[in-house]
């Protein structure tokens, strides 16, 4: 379970010279073990800058967050064992030149066996579809096998939850729905998937809940049909057909 509790974030120079900017504003939520839980909003209104505070990327100005019963600054390796982050840019985390030599990373530096290893990179690519591909070079990826291999990564390190920042940015229609595909097996198999996003036309049908942010404070915290209704005004896209009464229409 994540738990964040009345977490505030600023950035700046700091409030004597008031050049400081409140990015996340006094925000709780808790996320179950096993939710697919959507976190929409506009881009500025402080969706990266939240969920960066799960595994210990931000460091909150106020507030705590814990993972699992932990707080996350009393143990960011088990923080960030427990959560897989994926980037809304795949090149920010992909450190190797070769497909295999990536996802092997985090394993490796988890200390595991070589046969563990070798485990964890097979299962992982076969997730996503790129089996059989561990000698492939990166440079030579299209941005659609990137963002697998970025997930693939993060599913080598066999988390309790997967937070993917805007996944779908820049993939073309077969990659998308590759993505798709593989966060709805993941949710099945227990996963608690959290994907951060201004454009809900992919996830709308697999979200259990949708969290809408406004300027750093959550302005929705509700079903997803019951969500609607607020989303739009949020300047966060939904799918054709539903409508601002929290229906879809068929």
């Amino acid at each position: 379970m994540i738990d964040v509790d009345g977490v505030t974030c600023r950035y700046g120079d700091g409030p004597r010279d008031g050049a400081e900017v409140t990015a996340v504003d006094d925000v709780s939520l808790a996320i179950s073990d096993g939710e697919f839980l959507v976190i929409a909003g506009a881009n500025g209104s402080g969706k990266t800058t939240l969920v960066r505070t799960f595994n210990g990327l931000s460091t909150p100005y106020s507030g705590a967050v814990a993972v699992n019963g932990t707080r996350v600054e009393d143990d960011l390796v088990a923080a960030r064992t427990a959560i897989g982050m994926v980037f809304q840019d795949p090149r920010d985390q992909l450190v190797a030149a070769t497909v295999g030599a990536d996802v092997a990373f985090g394993p490796e530096n988890l200390g595991l066996s070589h046969d563990e290893i070798d485990r964890r990179v097979a299962a992982a690519l076969d997730a996503v579809n790129m089996t059989g591909r561990e000698d492939d070079r990166i440079a030579s990826l299209s941005g659609g096998e990137r963002e697998r291999v970025a997930i693939a990564g993060a599913l080598a390190m066999e988390p309790d939850h997967l937070v993917l920042d805007e996944p779908f940015t820049g993939l073309d229609e077969p990659a998308r729905r590759s993505v798709v595909e593989r966060l709805r097996a993941l949710h099945r198999g227990g996963t608690s998937v959290v994907v951060v996003t201004h454009d809900l036309r992919d996830v709308l049908g697999m979200a259990d809940r949708v969290v809408g942010l406004a300027d750093g404070r959550i302005a929705v915290d509700d079903a997803p049909e019951a969500a609607l209704a607020t989303l739009p005004k949020l300047n966060v896209r939904v799918p054709e057909g539903a409508r601002g009464d929290g229906a879809v229409d068929s």
